[in-house]
């Protein structure tokens, strides 16, 4: 059986994989494959005959573009290369971080993009006290610092009008909400959107991790806290890789968020305003899993997962929650 039970992945064989790693890495495997759990790409431990330990992540087809690939090994680069604590993607032997190999099909021709790095363990990192909630703001403020030193224009633009909508339009597209619910989906989000847009107005954006939460961060012992992931890697306001970390609403949230912003500005001024984005960036998040989840719906491993996905029952229950994040957004920006 295929390593992947995605269409999108169909023909990406363990031998494919394999001898793919191998005639560009110029290594020689053992075995050992061992695929980790990833719904959108697939990600794959690896080990050579040295011992040595590696991850194969292979890029769903059709989801980003080459050129926003590279601005995603750049942006982890330009961090290592300052530093901050990241897991950078293998140079082939000419110098290049972007792989692919290449299958031929009865349907003609698939080709896989991916990215060889080396293996880095730890443990998940759960700050528990104010020292660590000020390591927490620490390492984000580092990786912003090296953020905003170069643009990524290939990437998602984490604003209403840059990402949101056209994750509304996706799931209008797809037709994916319950019929008797969709019109009621559509006017509560488009109503949120037109409440929440103009808070972005004037906002700084730059480069930034964009699903900083605390999974993505792992506590190495000896060495300190390491970011990982940057998949998802958006031009946003800073603000999204900081509410991600918070226990509970910004409202709840408030000592957290004070101790955070102490680590964070000993690399870089922090603009307190922007913590009014908090709650409107939630709902944001809220309509990009629903996007997100509507595009692996055929997939074998998420229907396997989330098998009420998509039911009237579902439904009813994501408007719900849609529907107190906009009360909770009210309240907020009064």
């Amino acid at each position: 059986m295929s390593p992947s039970s995605s269409p999108a992945f169909e023909h990406l064989s363990p031998d494919l994989i394999a001898s793919g790693v191998e005639s560009v890495f110029d290594l020689r495997l053992t075995g050992v494959m061992t695929p980790y759990s990833s719904y959108i790409n697939r990600v794959y431990g690896l080990e050579d005959e040295e011992g040595d330990r590696f991850v194969a992540k292979f890029y769903r087809p059709g989801r980003w573009s080459t050129e926003a690939i590279l601005e995603e090994h750049r942006f982890v680069i330009d961090c290592a290369e300052e530093d901050v604590p990241v897991v950078a993607p293998l140079p082939n032997r000419d110098g290049t971080t972007l792989q692919s190999v290449v299958v031929e099909t009865d349907a003609g021709e698939a080709r896989y993009n991916f990215a060889l790095y080396p293996s880095r363990g730890g443990r998940l990192f759960d700050a528990e006290g104010e020292e660590e909630w000020v390591r927490l703001g620490s390492l984000i403020g580092r990786m912003h610092a090296v953020g905003k030193r170069s643009e990524a224009p290939r990437r998602l633009v984490c604003t209403p009008s840059g990402t949101t909508e056209r994750f509304v339009a996706e799931i209008e597209a797809a037709g994916v909400v319950h019929p008797e619910l969709n019109g009621e989906f559509h006017r509560l989000v488009s109503g949120v959107l037109d409440l929440i847009g103009p808070l972005f107005d004037g906002v700084r954006l730059q480069r930034i991790h964009g699903d900083c939460h605390r999974g993505n961060i792992l506590d190495r012992p000896g060495e300190g806290l390491m970011l990982i992931d940057f998949d998802d890697m958006l031009v946003g306001p800073v603000v999204q890789d900081i509410w991600l970390l918070l226990p509970d609403y910004a409202e709840s949230s408030y000592r957290e968020l004070e101790l955070i912003i102490e680590g964070y500005e000993q690399f870089g001024v922090f603009e307190r305003e922007t913590l009014a984005l908090i709650e409107p960036l939630r709902f944001m998040r809220m309509i990009h899993y629903l996007a997100w989840a509507a595009r692996q719906r055929d997939d074998h491993r998420f229907r396997e997962s989330f098998p009420d996905w998509g039911s009237k029952a579902f439904w009813i229950k994501e408007i719900e929650d849609l529907r107190v994040q906009e009360r909770v957004i009210r309240a907020a920006i009064g």
